[in-house]
């Protein structure tokens, strides 16, 4: 629709110039010239008014004004009656048919480029409303990072590395800051440092979905921390290790890595080697909550009954004690040493029994007993060291530790 009004004006502003051509002599003062002094311009004026018309017109008026209608000839040619054969030789020259351009063929040809874009208020056809795709509109508001994965290239990137954004959006404020950054500038440097420090290629996913936080550090910041940890004599393998295994580690700033290290160090009284090798083997006690490791520290001792360099052994051997739920290892110890009656020392050998689950422990420890074979004093003979007791699966516990078979110890289970 646009285009044929364009048409349309073109046509109106052709013929309003063919008027004002005619219309020139009069106005340039040679109104006086009869129509018989340039009867090449009243030839053309009886032309039927058709297509061409505005255009001979004005083609005439090029003529006149050049040539034919000059106030010198007008006034010789006013004095002369001669017939239309003795006319001068430029009006015959005027007389002869001329070839007129092709408007239509000018349209075609014009540059398409110059037509004004479509308006938006436009009506146009049903079959051209129905070839318009329309993109999606990005929501103002969601609950799921799932709606922005479309316009989003962070997130798309994000999703093919193996981030569960399922999982992302649980956490506070990452959904938020996720949609911020910029896979470019921000995103893509993190992930090089990573790689860098030692995190697999097929482990950023799951790293980034537990701690997409990392994602908004500045870089030189988690460098200057893992300069500090190189500097701890941390290894880059360990350090790999720790970075893996606690994604929230390079969060923390030197200064609290530095206190953490010298807690457990000095509430221990363990060497410089010996608080790198706890920290190593779980990494979360440099990020976790300091007081439920301060509350199991006092109840090992306190109400469990260790000393102090029988923590010390404890804690090396299974760093995990120090994050276990206060009831479970007091319900385990109970059952250990006073029903068992596995003393202290024996405990602190094998401290790995803590670890397990006391029902395991009363259900293999009560088929023992029922067999007779619940020695575990290494003084004795038959002696079962409480590694065996918890470690073997069952199959292997029955017929090398209580010298029975698989369905034995299960028809004594029904009975329990």
């Amino acid at each position: 629709m646009a285009v044929w009004a364009r048409h349309a004006a073109r046509w109106g502003c052709l013929l309003s110039t063919a008027r004002a051509a005619a219309e020139l002599p009069r106005r340039l003062g040679v109104a006086a010239c009869p129509a018989r002094a340039c009867p090449g311009l009243a030839r053309r004026a009886v032309l039927p008014a058709g297509r061409e018309a505005p255009l001979c017109g004005l083609q005439g008026h090029r003529r006149l004004s050049a040539r034919s209608c000059s106030p010198p000839d007008c006034a010789k040619d006013a004095a002369l009656s001669a017939p239309e054969s003795n006319l001068p030789s430029v009006q015959q020259e005027q007389a002869k048919p001329e070839i007129l351009p092709d408007l239509n063929a000018k349209i075609l040809d014009e540059d398409w480029d110059d037509i004004p874009p479509s308006s938006a208020l436009e009506v146009i056809s049903e079959e051209e409303a129905v070839q318009i795709i329309a993109e999606p509109l990005l929501p103002i508001q969601s609950s799921t990072l799932r709606d922005y994965v479309d316009h989003s290239e962070t997130l798309t990137k994000l999703v093919h590395l193996g981030v569960d954004l399922s999982q992302v959006e649980k956490r506070q404020k990452a959904g938020q800051l996720l949609l911020t950054l910029d896979f470019e500038k921000d995103v893509k440097k993190i992930l090089l440092f990573l790689m860098d420090v030692g995190v697999e290629d097929n482990q950023l996913g799951p790293f980034l979905t537990k701690n997409p936080y990392i994602l908004g550090e500045d870089l030189e910041a988690l460098e200057t921390r893992v300069a500090y940890l190189k500097s701890k004599k941390f290894g880059k393998s360990e350090i790999a290790q720790m970075v893996s295994r606690a994604p929230y580690l390079l969060l923390f700033s030197v200064e609290r890595l530095d206190n953490r290290l010298g807690f457990f160090k000095n509430e221990l009284g363990l060497s410089v080697k010996k608080t790198k090798d706890l920290v190593i083997r779980l990494p979360r006690l440099l990020t976790g909550k300091i007081e439920p490791v301060k509350e199991n520290l006092q109840v090992c001792q306190i109400e469990l009954g260790f000393q102090r360099n029988e923590i010390q052994q404890i804690v090396c051997k299974t760093p995990k004690i120090l994050t276990a739920s206060k009831k479970r290892l007091k319900q385990t110890f109970d059952y250990l040493h006073n029903i068992m009656g596995i003393p202290h020392h024996m405990l602190t050998r094998f401290p790995q029994v803590f670890n397990s689950k006391l029902l395991r422990i009363r259900e293999r420890h009560m088929f023992l007993a029922f067999l007779g074979r619940a020695q575990y004093d290494p003084a004795q003979p038959s002696y079962i060291s409480l590694d065996q007791l918890v470690s073997l699966p069952d199959e292997v516990f029955c017929t090398e530790i209580a010298k029975a078979s698989m369905q034995d110890f299960e028809n004594f289970l029904k009975t329990l």
